[in-house]
């Protein structure tokens, strides 16, 4: 089942041409990598998808991206913005205990009962693979947390809320390989109820964690593929120079 649809989508800043004519379908309950070098056009993709680019002034598109055949544009954007969830590159704890980072959220959107947020908090920390670190330790600030820590942390902010789609932008850019491990953990469990967007610059964790994997160069969709195929048998010589790390 197509979850998100993108068609023909092309995106200004001002005069910057970003993203040209990009179409992918993203399944549901599928993990969809996004690789490529900088300025490739993949954070500003995952941006689209819920309507963060529309933050910048000079910011235009055109094309479609569409939310199980729903237009996003016309979907309230904060009721978008809990249905498809980001996890940003730093991990951003608020100034707040533990526990009452998760129930923040829950808070926002008009949960008050304080048993069911107590359930809710409890579910999303198991989720995101931190509550047998934390559990005994809900009051303390959110800052004594470890960096990986608090990345799984604001993983449990987002699902606590709910979403149907969760987006990562270089979520393990700035942890080391054992918190990094435990992140792409959770991503593996969590694409059995959601469906992820992961964009990264390790291929290897492309690889590790992608069913399939889009590769973007200078703004175009260069080749869309089962990740398998594409880190063995790419089709487009530019997708296997840039796998193989002869530029990026």
């Amino acid at each position: 089942m197509v979850k998100v649809e993108v068609k023909n989508l092309n995106t200004w800043f001002g005069l910057l041409h970003v993203l040209k004519g990009v179409t992918i379908d993203i399944q549901a309950n599928e993990i969809l990598s996004a690789i490529g070098p900088s300025n490739s056009g993949k954070t500003t993709f995952l941006r689209m998808l819920n309507r963060l680019n529309e933050l910048e002034t000079n910011f235009k598109m055109e094309g479609l991206v569409n939310l199980e055949g729903k237009d996003v544009r016309a979907i309230d954007v904060e009721l978008l913005r809990k249905k498809v969830g980001m996890v940003f590159a730093l991990p951003l704890p608020l100034p707040l205990s533990i526990f009452e980072n998760v129930a923040y959220g829950v808070r926002m959107h008009g949960m008050h009962n304080k048993g069911k947020i107590i359930e809710r908090v409890e579910e999303a920390l198991k989720k995101a693979y931190i509550w047998e670190e934390v559990k005994d330790r809900l009051e303390e600030s959110a800052f004594k947390l470890s960096g990986g820590q608090q990345q799984r942390l604001c993983i449990a902010r987002t699902l606590a809320v709910e979403p149907e789609v969760i987006l990562f932008d270089e979520p393990c850019s700035g942890l080391d390989p054992i918190s990094t491990a435990k992140v792409e953990e959770a991503m593996l469990k969590l694409k059995e109820n959601y469906t992820i967007v992961l964009v990264t610059n390790n291929v290897k964790q492309a690889a590790r964690v992608g069913d399939r994997t889009a590769f973007f160069l200078s703004g175009e969709l260069v080749e869309l593929d089962k990740t398998e195929k594409m880190f063995t048998a790419p089709a487009d010589q530019r997708t296997d120079d840039y796998i193989r790390g002869k530029f990026g």
